[in-house]
């Protein structure tokens, strides 16, 4: 499966005083999508800690089309770039309920040991499910 999408609704904490959400926090629903993603393919992130791979995001990039505001439903759509090896790439949209584009993202993430500290090669279990 190489694409995933959630919905969810804004809550109050992550807006302004003008009721918009603060831009710091489509970092975190970039990271619900990605969660999500992974655990599509029966893996979740936790797990993957405790066998020794880390996975920290090394490139973000967002592309702010529209404000999302208090109380939208939005949904986030995660979609693999590319095969992964040492790295794993994902674009995003993300939308409101009018099925307008909020924003336009793009993250690397690298697989890290978690002993060594070093970049790895992608675990195989996880590139079995990927259909690309």
């Amino acid at each position: 499966m190489n694409i995933n999408q959630i919905s969810f609704r804004v809550r109050y904490g992550e807006t302004d005083q003008m009721g918009v959400v603060y831009h710091g926090n489509y970092a975190q629903y970039l990271e619900m999508g990605r969660v999500e993603w992974l655990r599509s393919l029966g893996f979740s992130y936790k797990k993957m800690e405790e066998d020794g791979v880390m996975l920290p995001v090394i490139s973000l990039q967002l592309n702010f089309k529209k404000s999302a505001v208090y109380d939208d439903l939005i949904t986030v759509v995660t979609i693999l770039k590319k095969r992964p090896s040492v790295k794993i790439e994902f674009d995003y949209k993300i939308y409101n309920e009018a099925d307008e584009i909020l924003v336009e993202a793009h993250t690397v993430l690298a697989f890290i040991n978690k002993v060594t500290k070093r970049p790895m090669k992608c675990p195989e279990a996880i590139l079995e499910k990927i259909k690309i």
